[in-house]
């Protein structure tokens, strides 16, 4: 199965792997980011040379993000919106906190199990 199946058909097996390792982290980096006028907070998982991230923008529009190589070296990204269902279920800590990170436009470093209150 390729990435665009999966994002598109399992986001939110992808979500809960992502959720599910960060939240059983000592401690969890959330990133800022910003774009031209994009900006967004994230929190990453790592997999040889792919990632995948949950990214909240303004207006509280959360978005799946997974980069990856393919078999020519070549770098792809999908990022898809969540849904209202897969939003809920995101711990509320992660997402105050991925707010905050967005507000303040600079990252934080907290312990994992903030994350999943």
């Amino acid at each position: 199965m390729g990435y665009e199946e999966l994002v598109r058909n399992h986001a939110g097996d992808l979500i809960e792997k992502l959720l599910m390792e960060v939240t059983g982290k000592d401690s969890v980096e959330i990133h800022f980011a910003f774009e031209d006028e994009d900006q967004w907070s994230f929190v990453s998982i790592h997999e040889e040379d792919n990632e995948i991230s949950l990214r909240l923008h303004a207006n509280d529009l959360f978005n799946l993000y997974v980069g990856y190589y393919d078999e020519a070296d070549e770098f792809f990204e999908i990022i898809q919106p969540l849904t209202p269902e897969e939003v809920n279920g995101i711990p509320k800590g992660l997402r105050k906190l991925m707010q905050k990170v967005l507000i303040d436009e600079q990252g934080m470093r907290v312990p994992g199990k903030l994350l999943s209150k």
